[in-house]
């Protein structure tokens, strides 16, 4: 019984220095540091959905469709997903690092698409001492068969968000076989 105890012993403390070993030779990992290149719209929108979430403000939205208009006054549930085309506009991702030009000057900062295949092909954002007055998305797809050039669809999408103000989301689709529709949502603050 002795000698189990011993190999036992043994065997664990060998397995001990064994796992200690191994773990420094384990090559240092460093974490990614992902710096953002353009303004954090996905982060703005996390955070201002937050915020709206906390104050419950009532809104009067109105919905039209095709020239057919709907409004009412509400809180919305869900402000993450009532503002997610916005945060979905981020520009943010590493593959699109140098994808955009940026014009700014201490109150406006302009991207503009470089490269005509991405989905985000302007943001515009206005700023007063500091604070985000405004924001507008412009986003555009076209998809044609490939070499025949023929339109299967088209989306055009302006976005424009005035904190504690407006929001509005205006959307035209064309779609080869079900043809056009138009919609506009907006959002107005304190109603």
């Amino acid at each position: 019984m002795c000698w189990y105890k011993s190999k036992l012993l043994i065997s664990a403390g060998l397995g001990f220095s064994l796992i200690s070993g191994l773990q420094a030779c384990k090559p240092d990992i460093k974490e990614k540091q992902t710096s953002m290149k353009y303004f954090d719209l996905k982060g703005f929108f996390r955070a201002d959905s937050a915020r709206l979430t906390h104050f419950n403000p009532l809104i009067l939205k109105s919905v039209k469709h095709n020239g057919t208009t709907e409004s009412k006054k509400l809180h919305i549930p869900n402000w993450g997903t009532e503002l997610s085309s916005f945060s979905e506009s981020d520009i943010n991702k590493p593959a699109w690092r140098d994808s955009y030009s940026i014009t700014a000057d201490s109150n406006v900062i302009i991207y503009q698409a470089l490269d005509s295949t991405l989905k985000t092909k302007e943001i515009l954002i206005r700023k007063a001492n500091g604070k985000v007055k405004s924001i507008m998305i412009e986003n555009r797809v076209e998809k044609y068969v490939y070499k025949k050039k023929i339109l299967l669809y088209k989306t055009l999408e302006k976005l424009s968000y005035f904190p504690d103000s407006l929001y509005l989301i205006q959307k035209s689709q064309t779609v080869r076989i079900l043809g056009k529709n138009n919609y506009d949502i907006a959002g107005y603050f304190n109603q």
